[in-house]
């Protein structure tokens, strides 16, 4: 099998996996009694899966553009069905063998040629000097203004409402709860302006979170307004810094600029959720660009983003970048073959290096939570270790040492990462922010492979 049709390992296809339960779900389908007819060629995988009705599910993976397809009446992307099918294909190749040409059922050929389709008609629109998506510029004009003028509204109004909660003391948020900040918040989403309200409901939920909150409330209130106050200024700002204001404030622009095609190394991929959104965030790293790139998408309450690459592995793919000063946001474009053996982790730093990028990044987004890096040679800390309060990454030679995020220390994936230290330095990937940081993946010495830590 050529380098294309390379089977990826078991860990590999879990990290696709939209929560623990499919996870789960999947495993108990890795294995050939529930399986028929199933088959492989050098860029997708398919079977039949026997369920509790009388007909087996179709199930179809393209593993060159990771799309997946299944009968199944699931709303997750990738279904338990298709993560059973490729951990099938991941350890039995007698399971799935190699067809030839013209051997591929017709049902699952026919999905595979309309994604193939769609791929072609998509990068001939793309391809070339970008044209109007619309009619009539004039309109697009003239609602782009409207809803300038609705954001500005909203923006001036949060004003008002920050110089009230100062005006009164911090100490009134408390009393004022919740509804007050949801309020507000839904004034915001009213003015077209749902990067504002984004923030406006974390401040709600930093009162009474713990001791020290009132510092972390009047920080954040500042950046809400730092930001307010450069989105009313915009126009007197250098370009780069406006469409990093717009993009906070939350207002949509499209990728701009040419893609740039590298053999992209899938760092990591979790998601966060809320009561009405789940966002999927994969950091990438461009092999021979030296570049980061964070991919986004979405999916509706309940439902797993579509988009998944296999952390550990190497795409060959082109990105294009979205408009803003320090942003790492790109939109994935086509996909050339399918995922490679990701080979040696990023380059890293120390601790110190990794504080360093982070502010510089600051400079071009004062909103910036965290900046991707890679720390070489460090060892992790566990509480009461050294005198540490906190988990901590220390450099193996020196005396610098980076605090973990205490989101990321209720984790179990500290404790692999102790494992795979086993008292020695190792490489890790992870966020470096204001909180500390936020390991996401690791490497032993030596070793190519990730270990997954979120």
């Amino acid at each position: 099998m050529n380098q294309q049709g390379v089977r990826w390992t078991a860990e590999q296809v879990l990290t696709l996996a939209p929560d623990d339960a499919s996870r789960k779900a999947g495993s108990r389908l890795g294995t050939a009694g529930p399986w028929s007819e199933s088959g492989c060629d050098n860029s997708s995988v398919w079977g039949l899966c026997k369920g509790s009705g009388s007909r087996p599910y179709q199930t179809v993976v393209d593993t060159g553009g990771l799309g997946y397809k299944c009968s199944c009446p699931s709303r997750k992307f990738p279904c338990k069905h298709a993560l059973g099918l490729l951990l099938l294909w991941a350890a039995d190749e007698r399971a799935v063998p190699v067809v030839g040409d013209g051997e591929v059922p017709g049902w699952a050929e026919e999905w595979l040629r309309g994604r193939r389709e769609r791929a072609e008609k998509k990068g001939s629109e793309t391809a070339g000097p970008a044209e109007p998506r619309t009619a009539d510029p004039e309109a697009a004009r003239r609602r782009a203004e409207k809803r300038a003028e609705r954001v500005t509204a909203g923006a001036g109004e949060l004003e008002q409402r920050l110089a009230d909660l100062l005006r009164g003391g911090l100490a009134a948020a408390e009393r004022a709860g919740y509804g007050l900040w949801e309020e507000t918040a839904a004034r915001m989403v009213d003015a077209q302006a749902p990067g504002l309200a984004g923030r406006v409901r974390e401040l709600g939920a930093i009162p009474g979170s713990g001791p020290g909150w009132p510092v972390r409330l009047l920080e954040e209130c500042a950046l809400l307004h730092l930001l307010d106050r450069a989105w009313l200024g915009r126009e007197g700002l250098p370009e780069p810094l406006a469409a990093t204001v717009r993009a906070r404030v939350g207002v949509p622009a499209p990728p701009q600029g040419p893609p740039v095609r590298d053999l992209w190394q899938v760092l990591a991929q979790y998601d966060t959720a809320d009561a009405k959104l789940t966002t999927r965030r994969i950091w990438l790293y461009g092999r021979e660009s030296g570049r980061s790139a964070m991919l986004l998408d979405f999916g509706a309450a309940g439902r797993a983003p579509e988009l998944a690459l296999p952390v550990g592995r190497a795409i060959d793919a082109e990105l294009t970048p979205y408009p803003g000063g320090g942003q790492l946001r790109a939109a994935l474009g086509e996909r050339f073959g399918a995922p490679l053996a990701a080979g040696d982790p990023p380059p890293g730093g120390t601790t110190t290096e990794a504080m360093e990028r982070y502010g510089r990044a600051l400079r071009d987004d004062p909103w910036l939570d965290a900046w991707p890096v890679t720390l070489s040679g460090v060892i992790p800390v566990p509480p009461g270790e050294g005198g540490a309060e906190g988990w901590q990454l220390a450099d193996a030679e020196g005396e610098s040492a980076l605090p973990v995020t205490p989101g990321a220390a209720d984790r179990s994936g500290l404790w692999q990462l102790v494992a795979l230290s086993g008292g020695g330095p190792v490489t890790v990937f992870g966020e470096c922010g204001h909180r500390g940081f936020a390991p996401l993946a690791g490497w032993a010495p030596g070793e190519p492979e990730a270990v997954r830590l979120r």
